[in-house]
């Protein structure tokens, strides 16, 4: 079985694996994107970096445009309005694809214990520190929900 540190995504601006920095850490994996009606997550999802990052938390977003292509920027037009807007500071990949084709090896692979298309922005999977997807949550599950806040607590 495979782990999250057995793969390697690019930053979204500076073309380094960002998986080494995810070692040991509780992981909270979202696809993201800029022009969604979910999009206000990032403001819970910052929160929770804020709040958590000091014992081993991190959030990770995964930039994708195949939801309503809801992400058409460049790289630099995310990370610019992901800092603007949300002052977001946990890290974020390269844009991927999360189903289909050309889907990114850590979506197939996250989609392994919990099957199913990733539905739409805004998905989440836990991973916990020994880097194995523990669950998974719908879309309009907020950053903040109770049953969210009690899962990280536990893995931490």
């Amino acid at each position: 079985m495979s782990t999250l540190q057995d793969f390697s995504i690019n930053g979204l601006t500076n073309g380094t694996n960002i998986v080494p920095d995810l070692s040991g850490k509780v992981v909270l994996a979202v696809n993201v994107a800029s022009k969604c009606g979910l999009t206000p997550q990032y403001e819970g999802l910052q929160k929770l970096q804020d709040e958590l990052s000091g014992q081993g938390f991190t959030v990770v977003g995964f930039p994708c445009n195949q939801f309503g292509a809801q992400e058409p920027g460049t790289s630099e037009e995310i990370a610019g309005f992901c800092t603007v807007n949300y002052a977001v500071n946990f890290p974020l990949s390269e844009k991927i694809d999360v189903n289909g084709g050309d889907q990114h090896a850590i979506y197939a692979w996250l989609q392994e214990r919990f099957p199913g298309d990733v539905e739409w922005n805004f998905e989440k999977f836990l991973i916990n520190r020994d880097g194995n997807v523990i669950k998974r949550y719908p879309p309009a599950t907020t950053p903040d929900d109770a049953g969210v806040l009690a899962d990280i607590s536990d893995a931490l």
